[in-house]
């Protein structure tokens, strides 16, 4: 017998709950179905070695919106963010650059390499900022949907107004962002490299491209639009992990009454006659639902769990050339003690071991790292974002002992020449390791354990295609109304009451909530529309 639901929600990462929380909130009898053992996507907590346990996959907070927290309850529930007191610790082979502590602290650091940039600082941050409010403010709205009809328009108009209402100075910067490679971005203000690579890095982080490519410029703003505990711009540590939230939202879910399955996973979207049916599983069973959500990327949804006949022909093409691939490698590494840095050396935690480390000097590097990766699969100095959570959440480990998340780009999504990350996954990890262990020669000695996830194995374990953590590259041509593609940036699919509502949507990657809110919104908005006509 199958069993019927209102709403069936394929995947159960943070998207994928937030959805699900808000339909069961209006009424919807709503099922979860994950394909792991555990809710949360990719932002779970797990152990990885006996006594050792991280955020695997997903590993810091700051674009989780704030209207989401609340409506959840998560802070309530026990939720608790830990600010970092500086941002980022650069090293370089002759020294170090610190970001973060406030902005006359950063402006000293940058008087150490150049006055004019510690004088730009403010009005960089400034100009950022007002573009990032304008962002914060489009997150939680739906574009408005090419070829939408009065509605649409209305939409647009509404969205256009909050850009047009900016000082010609602001929609200046906004063209830029949007447009031009960060290094050109970044070049109208700093003149230090190490400084334009301490703004830079945000405009590789999860995305397979130079900082010369056209278009990075927009990928740093995106990572500059959240806010932490009310601190616009700041970043910070959920304790316990990013399985905690995963955890306090499927709370909230489960108080809503959603039903929530995990081992579940989900092979095939039924489609009747245009419309969404159901589901099938991997195990046969079938559920039926007029509502199918799917927290999946549109290339896992599109080219494995619909049937290319249900879909046209030309938005079968369309989803067979959507580019996926973050060129992202990432490691957990159990550590017997802190690394110990060249150039600010010390074992016992310090101010920088609270914060992000990254290894990535100047923007020259960083597109070496990405040229390295087309050529040969990996970058032979690889960009390398390492994150001590123990030096600030000492539940992680054993006492004494620590934990290392390194987050690596560029890493090809696919090797060249015919070879598989099956039998280059460990070499690419020591070119990691050895790139750390130039900055700190105490790290090899003092690795534990690993836990390594090439790009393919998170497509095998966490469903992100070509590994990517974005599910998508968020490039003009994959952002806002465009997202995934042109036509269905509102949430819906070809296929009548089947939407997306993980990342592949706006606003995008990253753990914001906002497209599984946004769906819901959306699904919600059909529901209503269809009861005032046939009810």
């Amino acid at each position: 017998m199958t069993t019927s639901y209102d709403a069936l929600i394929i995947g159960g990462g943070h998207n994928g709950l937030v959805c699900a929380f808000y339909l069961a909130r209006a009424g919807l009898k709503v099922r979860v179905l994950e394909r792991r053992h555990i809710v949360g996507g990719a932002a779970v907590t797990e152990e990885f070695h006996p006594g050792f346990r991280n955020s695997t996959a997903s590993y810091t907070v700051s674009l989780l919106r704030p209207k989401v927290i609340r409506d959840m309850r998560l802070h309530e529930r026990g939720w608790r963010i830990v600010e970092r007191t500086v941002s980022n610790f650069f090293p370089h082979d002759d020294g170090y650059l610190m970001l973060g502590g406030g902005q006359a602290r950063t402006q000293a650091e940058f008087a150490r390499f150049s006055q004019k940039d510690a004088e730009t600082l403010p009005r960089y941050e400034a100009a950022l900022e007002r573009v990032a409010a304008v962002l914060r403010d489009m997150a939680l709205r739906t574009p408005p949907n090419a070829g939408g009809g009065l509605r649409a328009l209305i939409a647009a108009a509404a969205q256009g107004r909050r850009l047009s209402g900016l000082s010609i100075e602001a929609q200046r910067d906004v063209m830029d962002l949007f447009v031009k490679s960060a290094r050109d971005f970044l070049d109208g203000w700093y003149e230090n490299p190490f400084i334009q690579a301490a703004f830079g890095f945000d405009a590789v982080v999860g995305n397979y491209a130079s900082p010369d490519t056209p278009g990075s410029a927009y990928v740093l703003l995106h990572h500059v639009f959240g806010e932490v505990n009310g601190k616009y711009g700041a970043w910070g540590h959920s304790v316990g992990g990013m399985g905690a939230i995963s955890d306090y939202m499927a709370e909230a879910c489960r108080e809503a009454g959603v039903a929530i399955s995990v081992d579940s996973p989900v092979a095939r979207v039924m489609v009747d006659g245009g419309k969404a049916a159901g589901v099938r599983l991997e195990s046969g069973e079938e559920m039926a639902a007029k509502i199918v959500a799917a927290n999946v990327g549109p290339a896992l949804l599109f080219r494995h769990l619909v049937d290319s006949s249900d879909l046209t022909p030309e938005f079968a093409r369309r989803m067979q050339g959507y580019k996926a691939g973050s060129g992202t490698f990432r490691m957990n590494v159990a550590l017997s003690e802190l690394p110990d840095f060249s150039v600010l050396p010390g074992r016992a935690k310090a101010e920088h071991h609270t914060a992000g480390i990254i290894i990535a000097p100047t923007l020259d590097y960083m597109d070496r790292a990405f040229t390295d990766a087309r050529a040969f699969g990996w970058s032979r100095e690889p960009i390398v974002e390492m994150k001590l959570p123990t030096s600030v959440d000492d539940t992680l480990a054993p006492p004494g002992q620590h934990i290392a998340s390194l987050f690596c780009q560029q890493f090809a999504p696919v090797l060249p020449d015919g070879r598989t990350w099956d039998d280059d996954r460990e070499a690419a990890a020591e070119t990691i390791i050895d790139t750390v262990t130039r900055h700190a020669p105490n790290f090899r000695a003092s690795i534990i354990a690993t836990q390594i996830h090439s790009p393919l194995d998170l497509e095998r374990k966490f469903g992100l295609i070509g590994g990517d953590i974005m599910h998508g590259h968020m490039s003009l041509d994959q952002l806002w109304a465009a997202r995934p593609v042109l036509g269905h940036g509102d949430y819906r699919s070809p296929v009548k009451g089947l939407y997306m509502c993980g990342a592949g949507t706006h606003p995008g990657g990253g753990v914001t909530g906002a497209p599984g809110h946004n769906a819901a919104h959306e699904i919600l908005r059909d529901r209503s529309v269809l009861g005032r006509l046939f009810g």
